[in-house]
């Protein structure tokens, strides 16, 4: 049989983005799998030197492989990530947040939460406008489209994982617009009667989640409430820079149509280059990526291994261990194929 080949657009960082290449490339050699990656360079002295032209060109090949990895960026005139947000139509992001044993924490409680975010609209889609010295004011917007996308997308994860939904905003104050979103959730769980579906005022959510995060297994929200969700559980875990989150655009018949998949974290320019930066978040994304195109086994072998390593303190610095890059990405590595069936190693 002749083994298809992934093609993934590798959308080309700065800082670390090298490194975190390196450490990628290294786990996909290992892999049944023919990962085939299509470099786009989005570093800083490329966009200034190329600009939209450049932006064109990851666009068609996002559109072309459907798959994206994204490497960290820094924002100068522009996000690349916003940017490849509007380009791309993302309207959905998803961001596992889960306790990585061998991660210090001031938290005691274990964490295994999914923060499902409409990544468009919210207060974020308008910058603002001052009236006149004493004043300003911004527009709220919440979408039909992006929510159901984003209330469809949270069902079917619930469904496949068995967990529930809890969907969060301020809609007895903006009873408008987060009234509106949570009028269309509710629409959309009317076709998943198998899950359970809570709604919770996003205030009272934080502090429960603190409380007793259990209770939670997927939390949809609006687009700033999503960001500031993610953040805080993170915080709970003990690192903001350990975790990965996959963006999503749909086509007319609800399908995903391209996903991209990104390490939390910047590009550390302090660091670059000296093998001191921790691969993990890179390679969950990696994961996320491989559990998106249905192999699951091999995102999941690849997450045991990397999990493994932390908790046995076989990592970098920054949690813990005292490998470099390359080593702890060798470890892991080792770990991943000792996972695999003989007959694919």
């Amino acid at each position: 049989m002749v083994m298809k080949a992934v093609e993934i657009t590798e959308l080309l960082g700065d800082g670390i983005g090298p490194e975190l290449r390196a450490s990628v490339h290294a786990v996909a050699a290992r892999l049944p799998l023919d990962v085939q990656f299509q470099p786009v360079d989005l570093s800083l002295e490329v966009r200034r030197a190329r600009g939209r032209e450049l932006y064109d060109e990851a666009d068609t090949s996002m559109r072309a492989t459907r798959l994206a990895l994204k490497y960290p960026t820094v924002t100068e005139t522009e996000s690349p990530n916003a940017v490849l947000r509007r380009r791309l139509d993302f309207s959905v992001i998803h961001r596992p947040v889960v306790s990585i044993e061998g991660i210090q924490s001031n938290f005691r409680e274990e964490v295994f939460l999914h923060v499902v975010r409409v990544a468009t609209g919210g207060t974020y889609e308008d910058p603002g406008r001052r009236i006149g010295r004493d004043a300003a004011v911004s527009l709220r917007i919440v979408e039909r489209t992006p929510c159901e996308q984003a209330a469809r997308f949270a069902f079917e994860l619930a469904r496949k994982k068995q967990l529930s939904v809890t969907s969060s905003s301020k809609h007895t104050i903006q009873r408008v617009t987060d009234g509106f979103f949570e009028d269309v959730v509710r629409g959309v769980a009317a076709g998943y009667g198998d899950v359970e579906h809570r709604v919770e005022l996003f205030d009272a959510l934080l502090a429960k989640i603190i409380l007793k995060p259990s209770d939670f297994g997927i939390v949809l929200c609006l687009n700033e409430y999503g960001d500031f969700l993610s953040d805080m559980a993170c915080g709970l875990v003990g690192s903001l820079g350990i975790g990965a989150s996959g963006s999503y655009s749909f086509d007319p018949e609800g399908q995903i149509e391209v996903a991209m998949f990104d390490p939390a974290g910047g590009t550390a320019p302090d660091i670059a280059g000296r093998d001191r930066c921790n691969p993990a978040a890179v390679l969950l994304a990696f994961g996320m990526l491989l559990d998106h195109i249905g192999r699951y086994d091999l995102g999941h072998a690849l997450r045991l291994s990397l999990l493994e390593c932390i908790a046995n303190r076989v990592s970098t610095a920054d949690v813990g261990g005292t490998l470099g890059t390359r080593a702890f990405t060798e470890a892991v590595i080792d770990g991943l194929v000792d996972r695999l069936p003989a007959s694919q190693k």
